[in-house]
This record gives structure tokens, C-alpha cells and sequence, in this order.
């Protein structure tokens, strides 16, 4: 087996793989530092998966009930339905002197995390870093904060770290860590394309930094896959953990789980997968193993292996123990290995069957109890991997709701996962690029690039997404968009073939629910294209300005505008506007529409700021009935509208005998967005646009306590001249 030389940045790596610690022992080849930087998350599609620089994604759902928390692995995004409380990445093998030596130590296998049965905090993260090795953000899109020429996809994510330190940076020991001697370059990429905006892939470069050559190695995903809607069953317990079904496509290569509902709440119309896309060197699909009884079992180069949260007596879902034997299962489970005791133990007697030949699949699909199932889905082996050599394997991670009507059973049948299947076949498009059929060739018709290369993370593009700004008034929102998009170039076909614009809208109180989907609760507004396109064949006279539109404090040449009347004031209203081509007959592509949520706006349409001393300040609703229409199911999820306020002013609250019952200061910055509704319905792909004249009100005391059924005064205290304005509001409960 052959294996590639080192880039730069594999030498980069390595150097800082041995670099001793300052004033440390350096006999361990240790002494690394670990710079924590688990802050990062994908955000530019409808995915948002959390990252770190140690070999870990998801982030446990730390903080789930505090309002803003980072996400785990949400889907959609805004939605509060998670998929993962945590994963890692895994890397078992075997350490020898040389290529043909009969001897080999181990099986040892580096865990990012784990499902420990002791449940210690140190136990399982034995990736650790330099210190100032933090993740790196860049991105392809020219107008992002990020944007680099080198960027591979919209965004990426980018660590790396090894397994050679035995200690955390405190001298705390990293407990049962048997280093193999490797260190990782890790990027992960995601799009924001409404056809690719579901998945993120990981690519993982394997170094060997050990001195020894590596043998028998498989990479793989270990992930603790938890999907259930956190908006309405927030409690983390074994309620929450206890119902996911899992699964595996052999064909696909692709791990699943998903909720079958029960512990007294709904089910969650949601898959979430973990797809092997490839690797490099490529390696056989199947190959003979010594089974432990004198005979030969073949195995499968991509495995699936499941079992139950700290599980001790299951004989087929056992978790992998602590201790001295822990690398030996967990090494067995990266082969594919279901029950059994441990093949590289003395005392090994039969290693059980294969999951593909011995285990019912229904057995994955039922309640699990207190504690939810990992998932660990992997690819190996790699023979003799040379010092110095490093190999490549790439996974995604998919979501994807179920396809068709919901129904909150355990179901899972083939049609239910037409959706994920669909996503995980975008994955695998931008992974094999321009090798459209995927056996590794470059064939006739796919240089693309005529460079005769294949072309990996390539995807169609659709025109890119126009610079959008929303100017929110009373009742109305006006939308300004520039042309940029016309002139986009479509990487595969190299075609400029632009056809038109599409707007979206949101109704009013499309987000008062416990299971948001943004992208879903869009609905087309208008839709205007070129001339000779065969689609409405609007042109865009209707839309188009005499001259272009320039803004205070901003670049963009606004070339379009858009009037939406007839709005409610005070509800959230998203709007986004779209580009979309001719699609590409030759590549068998319909039409391709830029992303819905690349450039949404989130306004709260209301008053302007009024300055003007006979202008009447006021309040809605008035009378205020509870609940009102836009209000959520408690007492922190109410709100009234103060409206006709000055740019900068004090609102005073009293009861009737005079009380201060509170006080609110309204500014351009705080309209009152603080309060708990925001955090519960708002918006968190944007953040809201008020019009600067109103200001919310949870109706919470300054004291934190509910306000009673009455009569209400106000005062309005403009801070700029000091003029004060009244007014009074009853409320009903």
C-alpha cells in the first residue's frame, strides 16, 4: 500500500507534535498544552454543528435552558432540535519496528470522547494541542469577514492537534491513554446552497508522528447521537436521552438515528446520519480477519457498530470498558464487532457475530431506558503506515427531516429517509467533485478544469446570493437588493447563466412554536427573471430603480426595490431574496437557487422615532388581554408594544397610587429585544430590525414578579430635551 508524501503543513504538524514543554520533561514526548477553543459552529446553512481544536464536535448541550446557548448539532437551524450531544473521532491500530516485523504491540485506540462506564471527565479526550493552536475560520464567499482565495467551501473550520501528550496542561494524567502517535489536521466544510445547506463534511489527515510504522489502522466517528426538540423537552434527563432509534444503510455506508417519540412528548421529524464519503490511499471494500478460532471471517472496510449508554450487561450493546481492556473492545467495535469478550485478551474464548451477519436491526430501534446509544461508524484497516506518512478519510455529518407527512411513531422505513438520502447524495457530489461517476478516474467528459485532475469539494453553484437591505416602517417593509449575482459564474459548467430573482416572506406568527423551521415557513412573494427565460418572463422593469440606491455608511449600490405593504406592526416578519440560473442540461442540473438564508432579514415592522412634542405616545395591544395572540405559554413570554417614542427616552410604569412598577430606557440599541420572547421566538440566524420607535415590555416587574390585572400610567421622558409625555393601559389576565 502506497501512501502520500508530506505537504508543508504535515510537516507543520509534526514539528509541533514533538515540541517539549517549557522546562518539562520531555522523555514522554509530551508536554503540550491544551488551548480549549470549543466556540466554533457551522453557521452558514441550516446546520449548526459545533467544533473543537481537540478532536470533539457537538458540545454536550452545555447551557441548553440558557437563553443564546451555542448550538449542538441543530437542525434547522433555529428550530431547537438537536442531533448530537457529543462525538469524537477514533483512531485504533497497532504499533510495530518495521513493514515486515511479526511483532506488534497494542490495539491502541485514541478517542476524541467517549461513553465511559465511569463517567470521569478525563477519561476518553486524549486529543490535546499546542498552546495558541485555536481553530481557523475562513470562507469563499468574497464578502464574508473570513474570505480567503484558499477557502474550500462557504465555511471552514479548521484544527489541529495530536494524541502524544499524557497530561492535560493542569498535570492532570489523561486516564488509560496509550498514545499511537499521531497528529490530525482536521478541516470541516459547509455550504450555504439551499441544495447542499444539510451537511458537513469532516476531513481528517492522519499523520504517523509515532517512529514506529502503524498497522491494522481504521479511523472512524464515535458519536453519542441525541435528536430531540429542545424548545419543548429541555430537561436533560433519561426521558430526553432515552428514545432514539438507530440504524445503518450498508450501501450508503451512512450510521443514522432519530427519535421515536415517548417520555410524554411529541416525536421529532428529524434523521441525523454520519456518511463515509472516502479516503486516500483507497483500500479493498472487504477483507479476511483471523476470527479467534483458528478460521477466516471477511470484513467489510466501512463498519457499524452501536450499544448503550455505560451498559455492562447487554451481550451484544455492552459499552467498551475502562481500564487496561478498554482499547482492546473499542478496537474489536471499530471492526464491526457485535458481543463477544475481547479478541486481544489472553482469556479470549469467541468474539460474537458481525452486525451485518448476526445482529436483528430491529434490536436498534427500540427505547433504550435511561441513556441514549452511540454510534460508531469507522473505515480500515490501513497496513503499514511508515513514519512520517500520513492518510486521509473523510466522513459528513447529514440531517435531514423525514420525508412526507409526520407521524410521531418509531417509524423508519426506506421512503422516510428519501430526504437524508438525498442530502447525504449532495455530500457525496461535493466530496468526488468533477469525477461524476466516483471510481476515482477522470473520464471523458470530466476534466472540467482541463488540468487532468479530479477536483474534490466541487459543487454546481447557483448565482450568488444578492446583498439584501430591509428598511422596516409602519406597516410596511421596503426591500433593496444590489445585481451582483448577474454576473456569477457557475464553476462546473463556466457558464454566466443568471436567470432571475425570487422573494420570500414569512406570515405573521409563523415562529410561535416549539418546532421552527425557517426555510420551511418562507413562502415566495414574487418572482421576476430575464427576458427569453422560460420562466414568467417578467423582465425586471417592475422592480428595477431609475438610479441606484445609496445608503449612509454603506457600499452597495442597490439596484432593485420591492414595496411589502399591509403588515402587522410589532410581529416578526424574515424576508430573503434569491438568485436562481437556467440550470445545466449537460449535467443533467435543474435550476439552482442561491441560499434562502444566506442574506435573511428579521424586522419588527412599527413607528419611526418621533421627536416631536405633540405626537401622541401610546400602547398595544390596550387593553391587554392575556394571553395575547402573540404571547407563549408563560408568564416570561408576554409582551406589549410602547409606540410613537423618541429616539432616546425613559419609560416610567406606575400603578395608580403612584408606585414604580418599572423603568425601561429606549435607545436605537435597546428596543426592548432583551426580554425572553426574543430568546424563545426570535429570530437566531439575525438579528431583529426594529424601527426604532417602540419598545417591548414583558410585563415583569422591576421586582421579577408578573403584574397584576389593572389600570396602568406611563411616562415618556425624551433625555434629549426633557419633555415627558403620558399615557395609560389596562390590563385584563
Amino acid at each position: 500500500m502506497k501512501y502520500k508524501s508530506l505537504p508543508l503543513i504535515a510537516l507543520a504538524i509534526i514539528s509541533c507534535a514533538f515540541m517539549p514543554s517549557p522546562g518539562g520533561d520531555n522523555t514522554q514526548k509530551l508536554g503540550k498544552t491544551l488551548d480549549d477553543d470549543n466556540s466554533k459552529y457551522t453557521n452558514v446553512g441550516n446546520i449548526a454543528l459545533s467544533v473543537s481544536n481537540f478532536g470533539v464536535y457537538g458540545n454536550a448541550l452545555l447551557n441548553l435552558t440558557q437563553p443564546g446557548h451555542q448550538p449542538s448539532c441543530e437542525f434547522p437551524i433555529g428550530s431547537g432540535i438537536e442531533h448530537i450531544f457529543q462525538g469524537g473521532l477514533w483512531v485504533g491500530g497497532f504499533k510495530k519496528d518495521a513493514a515486515n516485523s511479526n511483532s506488534k504491540t497494542g490495539p491502541f485506540v485514541t478517542t476524541g470522547a467517549v461513553d465511559n462506564s465511569s463517567g470521569s471527565v478525563s477519561t476518553g479526550y486524549e486529543f490535546t494541542n499546542n498552546p495558541g493552536s485555536l481553530i481557523v475560520q475562513r470562507s469563499s464567499l468574497p464578502d464574508s469577514r473570513y474570505y480567503n482565495p484558499l477557502a474550500i467551501s462557504h465555511q471552514d473550520l479548521i484544527s489541529d492537534y495530536n494524541d502524544t501528550n499524557l497530561t492535560w496542561s493542569n498535570g492532570t494524567v489523561i486516564i488509560d491513554h496509550n498514545p499511537l502517535g499521531i497528529a490530525v489536521h482536521e478541516e470541516n466544510y459547509a455550504w450555504n446552497f439551499s441544495f447542499a445547506n444539510s451537511f458537513v463534511i469532516k476531513n481528517y489527515t492522519i499523520i504517523n508522528v509515532s517512529g514506529k510504522y502503524l498497522d491494522s489502522v481504521y479511523v472512524g466517528l464515535w458519536t453519542d447521537a441525541v435528536v430531540r426538540n429542545t424548545k419543548e423537552d429541555y430537561i436533560k434527563n433519561g426521558t430526553f436521552y432515552g428514545y432514539g432509534g438507530d440504524g445503518y444503510d450498508d450501501s450508503l455506508k451512512m450510521a443514522y438515528c432519530y427519535d421515536i417519540g415517548g417520555g410524554g412528548f411529541n416525536s421529532t421529524n428529524s434523521y441525523v446520519g454520519f456518511l463515509y464519503l472516502g479516503s486516500t490511499p483507497t483500500i479493498a471494500n472487504s477483507f479476511l480477519i483471523d476470527n479467534g478460532t483458528g478460521g477466516k471471517d471477511t470484513i467489510t472496510a466501512t463498519c457499524f457498530n452501536s450499544w448503550q449508554f455505560h451498559n455492562t450487561t447487554d451481550p451484544n450493546f455492552f459499552a467498551p470498558p475502562d481500564g487496561p481492556t478498554g482499547d482492546g473492545v473499542r478496537y474489536q467495535k471499530m471492526q464491526g464487532w457485535f458481543g463477544g469478550t475481547n479478541r486481544f485478551n489472553p482469556n479470549f474464548n469467541s468474539p460474537g457475530p458481525l452486525y451485518h451477519i448476526g445482529i436483528n436491526p430491529d434490536a436498534l430501534k427500540v427505547p433504550t431506558g435511561t441513556g441514549g446509544r452511540s454510534e460508531l461508524i469507522t473505515h480500515g484497516y490501513f497496513k503499514n503506515i511508515p513514519p512520517d506518512s500520513l492518510i486521509n478519510v473523510v466522513y459528513a455529518v447529514v440531517c435531514a427531516p423525514k420525508f412526507g407527512s409526520f407521524q410521531p411513531t418509531a417509524s423508519d422505513a426506506r421512503s422516510d429517509r428519501d430526504s437524508l438520502y438525498g442530502n447525504a447524495d449532495w455530500a457525496l457530489r461535493a466530496y468526488f467533485g468533477n469525477d461524476a461517476n466516483r471510481n476515482g478516474i477522470l473520464d471523458p467528459g470530466e476534466n472540467t478544469f482541463n488540468d487532468g485532475k479530479i477536483h474534490r469539494y466541487i459543487l454546481p453553484a447557483p448565482p450568488s446570493t444578492p446583498v439584501l437591505k430591509v428598511v422596516s416602517e409602519q406597516n410596511k417593509a421596503t426591500l433593496y437588493w444590489d445585481k451582483s449575482a448577474e454576473a456569477s459564474v457557475d464553476p462546473i459548467s463556466h457558464d454566466t447563466d443568471f436567470a432571475g430573482y425570487r422573494i420570500y416572506r414569512t406570515q405573521s406568527g409563523f415562529d410561535l412554536t416549539t418546532n421552527q423551521n425557517i426555510q420551511a415557513s418562507l413562502v415566495l412573494l414574487a418572482q421576476y427573471d430575464s427576458a427569453g427565460y422560460t420562466g414568467f418572463n417578467t423582465g425586471f422593469k417592475a422592480v428595477e430603480l431609475a438610479a441606484p440606491m445609496i445608503f449612509p455608511n454603506d457600499p452597495v449600490k442597490y439596484y432593485y426595490k420591492y414595496v411589502v405593504p399591509n403588515l402587522l406592526d410589532g410581529w416578526q416578519y424574515l424576508f430573503s431574496v434569491t438568485a436562481f440560473d437556467k440550470g445545466d442540461t449537460a449535467h443533467n442540473l435543474a435550476p439552482l437557487e442561491s441560499a434562502v438564508l444566506a442574506n435573511l432579514k428579521s424586522i419588527l415592522p412599527g413607528t419611526l422615532p418621533n421627536d416631536d412634542s405633540n405626537t401622541k405616545v401610546g400602547v398595544y395591544p390596550n387593553p391587554y388581554y392575556g394571553n395575547a395572540i402573540w404571547d407563549g405559554n408563560s408568564e416570561r413570554l408576554r409582551k406589549i408594544y410602547f409606540y410613537n417614542l423618541p429616539s432616546d427616552c425613559e419609560i416610567t410604569i406606575y400603578t395608580l397610587a403612584g408606585d414604580v412598577v418599572k423603568r425601561l430606557q429606549h435607545n436605537s440599541t435597546n428596543n426592548g429585544q432583551n426580554i425572553r420572547w426574543f430568546d424563545q421566538y426570535g429570530v437566531s440566524t439575525s438579528n431583529q430590525q426594529f424601527t426604532g420607535g417602540e419598545h417591548a415590555w414583558d410585563l415583569i416587574t422591576g421586582n421579577d414578579q408578573a403584574i397584576a390585572t389593572g389600570l396602568y400610567l406611563f411616562t415618556v421622558k425624551n433625555n434629549k430635551n426633557g419633555n415627558i409625555k403620558t399615557g395609560k393601559f389596562l390590563i385584563i389576565k
